[in-house]
């Protein structure tokens, strides 16, 4: 399944119900669950970026459905990038002309 590496930021909205950003974590978990995916990891992060989240979906729209869903929520702004774990990265290498 392909790797996603979402990073995130509290809009105003967000950081105002911080305290409830635990159970809205939970709720992304579900959400991805039951789209078929896995949550893997998130973290709250200090720096650039106040969360990451580490997820594996089916496919691409499914993540953006997810994502987008979120976002609509007004507690977060995310970007995403596609991750590709060293197994892959080492075939995709191996297989350059």
């Amino acid at each position: 399944m392909p790797h996603y590496i979402v990073l995130g930021n509290w809009t105003d909205q967000g950081i105002r119900n911080i305290k409830d950003s635990p159970k809205r974590a939970q709720d992304l978990k579900n959400t991805v669950e039951k789209s078929g995916g896995k949550v893997s990891e998130i973290y709250y992060t200090m720096g650039k970026h106040d969360f990451v989240v580490i997820l594996e979906a089916s496919n691409d729209e499914t993540v953006m459905s997810v994502l987008l869903s979120l976002g609509s929520k007004g507690n977060v702004h995310t970007a995403t990038l596609k991750g590709f774990p060293m197994s892959e990265a080492e075939r995709i290498v191996t297989n350059l002309s």
